[in-house]
């Protein structure tokens, strides 16, 4: 008989192993975060199996007439983490890189995001392996449907709810609602980041982006810098990546480069964010922008500024490129950019990381305030969502900073603390195991 032990598949790094150099994967990684904190506050270890967890995974084949007339087969997932505190929520991606170890890992990483910012959320993830920039809208909106059809007996406005994410956006959330609309009646609480014209919320689109603004403001003043004195590094020029450079120049800041997937540029005098954004919109990419240096993605790890925001994929710092950097605050914008052995390379070297969970909760922050809009039917402004959103990650960094300074330990360390603590005592308080 052949008996899968969950332990073995979903806890890699084991009590007594906390070896940073030793994770491979992006789920080891979320799980060796989880493990420093968890043994610090000593949880027990059936607890932290528990957590670890997932509690449900799905896997599909969603199959898509081309515009060819050919059928292609993707493979998606939906993994759902933990919903002790309430329904699980968490971004759906489309990429070719999409796998179920990111996924995995993503889904755990939004568990603790939503406990840390105290949304009454669970965490999940979602994806399709794919490249949409090779298909027409119309691919994406079957794709879309399909895989909705092929899930909406495990999502809900009081079960799951997903949300834009990597090379998604307010179009897929509106087809995602239709697609489960049409099924189980006019729900707009199942998926968030739609459009306005369907119960989406103003603010949401540069919600992220801004709440990772507001977390560098209160990290500026805490270290005793003036953020209109700052200079930034900012890498991915995406929604997120280009929502908070906009923040950051609004604020003073001087943006002196900037990158995405086909490069960077450069000037140490300060860019000019509205004309990147132009340049960037109407080209499609940012290298050749003839206002700048060009640089490398690799280059521009290496360039000295107070702040480096990185706001990409997964891992891009690294054993590799962390000895280079030279920075005051690591902003993480982006979900799980720093590797377990660069995390500690960084601290050591008294770099102030302001962690993911932290630093990027200001999208499902706004996305919790959309759900609350559309269950109960009455609009939020735009100036409340912001206020809201402000106050908030004001609480959830300070909270942060406190426990960091009181237990001696990083910031990533103090908020997963935190979170475990939160989903730990809720966890407990339903019950576990037989009635």
């Amino acid at each position: 008989m052949n008996e899968r032990n969950p332990i073995t598949e979903y806890a890699p790094v084991q009590k007594g192993k906390l070896d940073p150099g030793a994770v491979a994967t992006a789920f080891e990684s979320a799980n060796y975060y989880f493990d420093v904190a968890a043994q610090r506050l000593e949880l027990p270890d059936d607890m932290q199996t528990l957590l670890k967890t997932p509690f449900r995974e799905v896997r599909v084949e969603v199959p898509v007439r081309m515009d060819d007339g050919t059928i292609e087969t993707f493979l998606g997932w939906r993994i759902q983490h933990n919903r002790a505190r309430g329904p699980m929520k968490g971004g759906l991606r489309y990429h070719p890189d999409v796998d179920v170890e990111v996924i995995r890992a993503l889904a755990a990483l939004m568990t603790w995001k939503t406990a840390l910012i105290d949304a009454p959320f669970g965490g999940a993830k979602g994806g399709i392996a794919c490249n949409p920039k090779l298909m027409s809208s119309g691919e994406i909106e079957r794709m879309t449907r399909v895989f909705i059809e092929q899930i909406d007996c495990v999502i809900g406005p009081y079960e799951d709810i997903p949300a834009p994410d990597v090379n998604t956006n307010p179009q897929i959330m509106a087809w995602i609602m239709d697609a489960y609309s049409r099924k189980h009646g006019h729900t707009p609480g199942v998926v968030t980041g739609k459009p306005l014209e369907v119960g989406g919320i103003l603010g949401r689109e540069f919600a992220t982006g801004r709440g990772v603004g507001f977390a560098i403001l209160e990290a500026t003043k805490g270290l005793g810098l003036e953020l209109h004195k700052c200079s930034v590094v900012l890498q991915g020029f995406g929604n997120v990546g280009s929502s908070t450079a906009r923040f950051l120049s609004d604020h003073g800041c001087r943006i002196i480069a900037l990158s995405d997937l086909s490069g960077g540029v450069y000037n140490p005098k300060g860019l000019d964010i509205e004309e990147a954004f132009k340049y960037s919109r109407d080209h499609h990419r940012l290298r050749g922008w003839p206002e700048a240096e060009q640089i490398t993605n690799e280059e521009l790890f290496e360039i000295e500024c107070d702040i480096l925001v990185p706001a990409a994929l997964e891992s891009v710092i690294n054993r590799h490129n962390c000895g280079k950097i030279k920075t005051k605050i690591i902003a993480e914008a982006a979900n799980n950019p720093t590797t377990p052995e660069a995390d500690r390379c960084l601290h050591e070297n008294g770099v102030a990381i302001i962690p993911d969970i932290l630093a990027n909760s200001g999208g499902v922050c706004v996305s919790y305030f959309e759900w609350v809009h559309n269950i109960q039917r009455f609009a939020w402004t735009e100036t409340q969502a912001l206020q809201e959103l402000q106050k908030r990650m004001k609480e959830a960094y300070h909270a942060t900073s406190q426990r960091s300074q009181r237990e001696g330990v990083s910031q990533r360390e103090a908020a997963f603390m935190i979170a475990i603590e939160r989903v730990a005592a809720a966890t407990n308080l339903r019950g576990v195991g037989d009635p």
